[in-house]
């Protein structure tokens, strides 16, 4: 699927010495040290690993969300730390198929950068194949990548307040129970966005791996490929499956709520829906 390689596609890059980089986003919302002790356990060799507190989200405001998006000069200078030019592939991965890998997908190429791609299976998937593991850190050589001025294709709270309805579809990336509001385990409030609609970001997959185009061209069947589609979550990182998911199949117009329900019920006038009706 296209924005999704393989690990034996990965391994023979690599083998063929190919100017790449590797960037592992291994990471736990329960526990912030997690992905660190992952990558210092063990990780693909020329990693770099990239944290989501630090690298792949900025500061925590009133409003925003809890994962809003960094500072684009500040992020630009990590990937280029990281070894990222314009010109060279970039790989991200997780433990296995997580949403934090699609966070940095949708980043790098929402900064404009035309190969950036996610390993399926991630990190477990290359040790499962029996594939050279490193321990000791990686020191890249400096790249150079040209961004665009701001991350493209996102929304604020007010364009989704004020979203036509007719034109306009919101995507709640959650688990149902959550988007019902019977359980959520993160946030004071509950419940969904009016108007949303459940896509679970887990459904793109199946089997550990990535389903196939046709499959999920099937599963979004009823989003019209000719209305813009909104893409939320809880704060904008488990809606980037479903954007990679959206793209690769041909969705044109699909667009990131990046402080998604974090940042919607940081207004306490704005409504939530909580088994379909208005709270």
């Amino acid at each position: 699927m296209q924005y999704v390689i393989s690990v034996e596609q990965l391994y023979s890059m690599v083998n063929k010495d190919e100017k790449i980089t590797i960037i592992d986003t291994r990471a736990n919302l329960q526990d912030k040290m997690r992905g660190k002790a992952f990558y210092d356990a063990g990780h693909i060799p020329g990693a770099v690993h990239f944290d989501l507190e630090e690298d792949l989200s900025g500061e925590k405001q009133t409003h925003g969300g809890s994962h809003p998006l960094p500072n684009v000069e500040e992020f630009v200078q990590k990937l280029e730390w990281a070894g990222v030019s314009n010109n060279h592939p970039v790989v991200v991965y997780d433990h296995t198929n997580d949403m934090f890998a699609s966070r940095a997908w949708w980043m790098i190429q929402a900064l404009g950068h035309k190969e950036v791609y996610v390993l399926d299976g991630g990190f477990l998937a290359w040790d499962r194949a029996g594939l050279p593991v490193a321990r000791e850190g990686t020191k890249p050589e400096k790249g150079k990548f040209i961004a665009n001025e701001n991350f493209a294709n996102t929304v604020t709270m007010e364009e989704v307040k004020n979203r036509n309805e007719e034109t306009s579809i919101l995507i709640d990336s959650r688990a149902f129970e959550r988007y019902l509001g019977k359980v959520e385990p993160l946030y004071e409030r509950s419940g969904h966005i009016s108007g949303a609609k459940n896509y679970f970001w887990q459904d793109v997959l199946t089997d550990g791996k990535w389903r196939d185009e046709a499959d999920l061209q099937a599963h979004f069947e009823k989003l019209p490929k000719d209305k813009e589609i909104i893409v939320s979550c809880g704060s904008g990182v488990s809606a980037c499956p479903n954007i990679l998911a959206l793209q690769a199949i041909g969705y044109k117009n699909v667009k990131l709520y990046p402080g998604s329900f974090s940042d919607w019920i940081s207004y306490p006038d704005n409504d939530l829906e909580t088994d379909n009706e208005t709270e």
